[in-house]
């Protein structure tokens, strides 16, 4: 089973492009073939990395990923591509791309900002299997963290200020000594933010955090297709941001319930149908039911239990392209009745001691059993 690709790279799913990038850098150079050389497990790690990488840094693939994971690339044809000569550049080059993006600039400020992007939340959406076969549009319940309205999400009293932390001066930054070296380090009282909320300023509703847990109203939108396990991503519905920061985004595990005719396999769809002794032997038209209605199916005579009958494009849609659809594979079960009725034992009884003489006409009694069971 695939790793998720956000976890290969070790990044979160709100990483920017630059964090994306820089990550992928950090792990082609720690496991770049010509600095393992006859290492298998390096470059299998290498190469996994390549692979996420080339779809987190494609905007319409990242997209698709984020909704529907590993089984929305496979859908649309759109995952990975294999590696072209650019993933085994040498390891100086990477090495110089790497130091480029990552140290320039080194005289500016780390003071960081107070806002804080919300976290991603992941929660069940249970649908129906007409809902997976024709989409639908829901509003859901879901219980997360939102702007507190009495601090309005800024976790002090209305009208206080901001103070400078008093272990970093101000800068987000503290120096720590490591042998002959001076290192800069994020200041562990503001979390590099350079500011601090006075404790008696603190808004008591939040504890200062801007939050506050409630229950809201969602709408989601399911496309036909999808499957039980898929991943929906409702961009920016997730939990409200730190001080003005940007909301997270919600994630909807797909859970697609059982049909009581269907079972489902990819895209085909599977029914058994069953027949009487006299509509396998002599053949008869039935209507099938299907997900939009139902479809005439011809059974010729002399069908045996098991044998098993398409209906073209009479399946499931294919994700993203609802014009495609999958088929519909019926298999035929031939039923034998456990209690017979005078008439019926009589009908088969005269059917058994023509079937011991083949050389009989048996027509007019094979038409009395049709007949039988037809009325």
């Amino acid at each position: 089973m695939k790793q998720d690709y956000y976890t290969v790279l070790g990044v979160s799913r709100q990483a920017s492009d630059q964090e994306i990038k820089k990550a992928y850098r950090k792990m082609a150079i720690q496991y770049h073939p010509d600095k393992n050389q006859g290492d298998k497990n390096a470059e299998e790690k290498f190469k996994e990395a390549a692979e996420a990488y080339e779809v987190l840094s494609n905007r319409e693939k990242r997209e698709l990923y984020d909704r529907y994971g590993h089984e929305g690339l496979r859908s649309q044809g759109s995952g990975f591509s294999g590696f072209d000569s650019s993933a085994f550049r040498g390891f100086e080059d990477i090495l110089g791309d790497f130091f480029n993006f990552g140290f320039g600039g080194g005289g500016r400020s780390q003071r960081r900002s107070r806002m804080k992007q919300g976290r991603s939340i992941e929660q069940l959406l249970k649908i129906s299997f007409k809902e997976a076969y024709t989409g639908v549009e829901k509003k859901i319940d879901v219980t997360r963290n939102e702007v507190c309205e009495k601090c309005h999400g800024q976790g002090m009293k209305e009208g206080a200020k901001m103070q400078n932390c008093q272990r970093c001066q101000g800068s987000g930054q503290v120096l720590s000594q490591s042998g002959f070296f001076t290192m800069s380090m994020t200041c562990p009282s503001c979390r590099g933010q350079g500011q601090t909320i006075n404790p008696q300023d603190m808004c008591r509703a939040c504890d200062g955090t801007g939050l506050e847990e409630s229950v809201g109203k969602v709408s989601v939108k399911v496309y036909p297709g999808v499957e039980t396990g898929m991943k929906l991503r409702v961009k920016g519905q997730g939990e409200a941001g730190q001080y003005g920061g940007p909301p997270g985004d919600l994630y909807l595990v797909i859970q697609v319930e059982d049909h009581e005719l269907f079972q489902r396999e990819g895209n085909d769809l599977h029914a058994l149908l069953p027949i009487t002794f006299s509509q396998a032997a002599l053949g008869t038209k039935i209507e099938v039911p299907t997900m939009d209605g139902s479809h005439e199916l011809h059974i010729p005579a002399g069908t045996q239990s098991g044998s098993r009958f398409k209906i073209a494009k009479a399946g499931f849609p294919v994700l993203g392209h609802p014009t495609r659809k999958g088929h519909l594979f019926v298999t035929a079960q031939v039923f034998t009745p456990k209690r017979l009725s005078k008439e019926a034992r009589a009908l088969f009884e005269e059917l058994s001691k023509i079937e011991d003489n083949p050389n009989l006409e048996k027509r007019s009694v094979f038409q009395k059993v049709k007949d039988f069971f037809d009325s």
